[in-house]
């Protein structure tokens, strides 16, 4: 099967392809290397497999013609909304990368389209009772939340005028080998493990999130490519952790006191997404449980 990746040198992207090329699938690469780097795919491009990799925009002409060219049967977008640029021009930016990796597949006539999006923004301020939340009530929160939602109405539109097919996967917080520190929670306290250097609380601690393993996300990714077309899917534990929690995990002994500063006003209180409609869609869910994973973590490279 030949599979095209957007945003395939990332932290989520590289694992993917790792997987994909395992499988004996042909992948290409296209990443504009703004956040994703070369030398995660140094596995990947060692493997023998068939891969290809492309310093492109995805939202270029030169983009859209290579995925003509390849005619794909899969195409992967994970180059949206990422954590570190949330300015105005960069989620208008986003946008445009939806619209561009949409109108690439209905162009080319691409079986299935694979998003993945970030379902913190998706799922705003979710109250207690509602945890873990599901995938029936989208309330998308500030800017990143607005832009979030309009790219599953866009895969909407594209499924029911030009039979584009998609799956989007609303994703926990993911973490594992490759992640840079402090482009996610678990990065950002393992470097501070390792150095030990005092981690950053926001507030007391006590806000929770859904850590999800990166090889339990690529396998969900995996699946969605056959698997639970014009629907959005949670993946995640459905269990919520503490910061605090999390920063006991890594720092065992105690030895390293965090920092506490005040809570940003748009802070996630408690969080954690309900992989139900996974179990019953993709036949997925997840396997590793949190101290197997902060394990493998320090395990590997």
């Amino acid at each position: 099967m030949n599979i095209v990746v957007v945003g395939g040198a990332g932290f989520i992207g590289s694992h993917l392809v790792d997987r994909l090329l395992a499988e004996g699938h042909s992948v290409d690469v296209i990443d504009d290397l703004s956040v994703g780097s070369l030398a995660n795919l140094a596995d990947a491009r060692a493997s023998g497999g068939a891969l290809k990799i492309h310093h492109l925009d995805a939202a270029s002409a030169e983009a859209d013609s290579l995925i003509g060219m390849r005619r794909p049967e899969v195409i992967y977008q994970l180059g949206l909304l990422p954590r570190h640029e949330r300015s105005a021009r960069a989620q208008g930016r986003v946008f445009s990368l939806a619209l561009g990796t949409l109108e690439a597949a209905r162009k080319h006539g691409v079986g299935k389209v694979v998003v993945a999006l970030p379902a913190s923004a998706l799922y705003g301020q979710p109250t207690v009772q509602s945890l873990p939340v599901k995938e029936g009530d989208l309330t998308p929160r500030g800017v990143r939340g607005v832009v979030a939602r309009s790219i599953v109405d866009l895969l909407s539109t594209y499924r029911e005028q030009y039979s584009v097919e998609f799956t989007a996967l609303a994703l926990a917080t993911v973490y594992g080998p490759r992640q840079i520190p402090g482009s996610g929670v678990v990065a950002t306290f393992h470097e501070a493990a390792l150095t030990s250097t005092p981690p950053v609380f926001d507030g007391d601690g006590r806000q929770t999130r859904d850590l999800l393993y990166i090889d339990d996300a690529v396998d969900a990714l995996v699946r969605a490519s056959e698997r639970g077309s014009g629907l959005v899917i949670n993946i995640g534990t459905g269990e919520q952790t503490s910061i605090r929690d999390l920063w006991e995990h890594l720092d065992p002994g105690g030895t390293v006191e965090p920092t506490l500063r005040p809570e940003r006003p748009d802070e996630i209180a408690r969080f954690a997404v309900s992989p139900v409609r996974a179990r019953i869609h993709l036949a997925w869910s997840p396997w590793t449980d949190l101290e197997t994973g902060l394990t493998r973590l320090r395990n590997r490279p």
